[in-house]
């Protein structure tokens, strides 16, 4: 080997892919993590991509607190489980009415917990266990209800706990503020429970509103939430019609028209709404920018101010 060749330093690998090149590594059948919280960054462009290319019988693993990413990923026909303690949208919406629907009528699974032990079975996927022990919850109706729970007798001390098992995923999506090229990944606020998601993941893909140099990434490298992701997509207004922190905030009036069009078909079994907003905000458009095109520039600038 020359000299040259052995001396030539390791080159970083760029993480900057299209929705397509994430979206290609979803399949039918797996498990998807869906970031962000209730009406706050959600990966959008990437929910409205897996319903596009017409992705079935997921298992869709929602935040904490999800949004309605999570109901109008059911509503198209994508998800046979659901793993989140809440679907809904606060005042928008308390609970996602194709989310009960769909439950009540029998289409979806849910997998029943709550807030810890969600985060329980992430750490449990994150530490590459089968389960993660947990107090919280012993003599209550968790294991009747969700049978994948399990009580257990702790073989050290002979405690009564819970076994709650992991939450494995195949691939995480997730919305932040900013990237460096390499998938250095910083939020402004908390990132509410996005790290953990990445943690369970066997792969992370982060939308972004921006990709920044590396040089504005190590200013504050304590800011950095998910180091290396897979990949990075470009994203300004990704999260439409949920708000993006430090960027806008969420489309309270188009949330609104999707929640109407849900529960026509939630209340009275009338599928139409839903049909045309699939149509005019999900199948309609043929990519991002077309979308944001459809929603209209003084729609979303109005979206800066609180």
């Amino acid at each position: 080997m020359s000299d040259t060749a052995t001396n030539t330093p390791p080159q970083r690998q760029q993480r900057i892919v299209e929705p397509d090149q994430a979206l290609a590594q979803v399949a039918d059948g797996m498990t998807v993590g869906i970031g962000g919280f209730i009406n706050s960054s959600h990966p959008m462009l990437i929910v409205r991509g897996l319903i596009r290319r017409g992705i079935k019988n997921l298992t869709a693993v929602g935040a904490a607190s999800s949004g309605l990413e999570i109901d109008l990923l059911i509503a198209a026909g994508c998800v046979r489980k659901v793993v989140a303690p809440y679907v809904g949208g606060e005042v928008l919406a308390p609970i996602g009415p194709a989310f009960r629907a769909a439950v009540e009528r029998g289409k979806v699974e849910v997998f029943e917990l709550d807030e810890a032990m969600y985060y329980a079975a992430l750490r449990a996927a994150a530490q590459r266990v089968p389960f993660n022990p947990w107090r919280s919850g012993v003599g209550t109706s968790f294991p009747d209800v969700n049978p994948a729970i399990k009580v257990f007798k702790d073989p050290i001390n002979g405690e009564t706990l819970l076994a709650i098992p992991a939450i494995d995923l195949d691939i995480a999506f997730l919305h932040a503020a900013v990237s460096d090229p390499y998938g250095n990944v910083q939020y402004v606020g908390h990132a509410y429970g996005d790290r953990a998601i990445h943690a369970a993941a066997d792969q992370t893909f982060v939308q972004v509103e921006q990709i920044v140099s590396n040089e504005e990434i190590r200013k504050d490298p304590l800011k950095t939430a998910i180091p290396g992701a897979d990949g990075v997509i470009r994203a300004r207004f990704g999260a439409h019609p949920y708000s993006s922190p430090g960027h806008y905030t969420e489309d309270q009036e188009h949330i609104r028209q999707y929640v109407r069009a849900a529960t026509a078909w939630a209340k009275e079994n009338d599928f139409g709404p839903l049909a045309k907003y699939l149509d005019d905000f999900v199948m309609g458009p043929a990519d991002h920018p077309a979308y944001l095109e459809r929603i209209g520039v003084r729609r979303l600038l109005a979206l800066n101010e609180y």
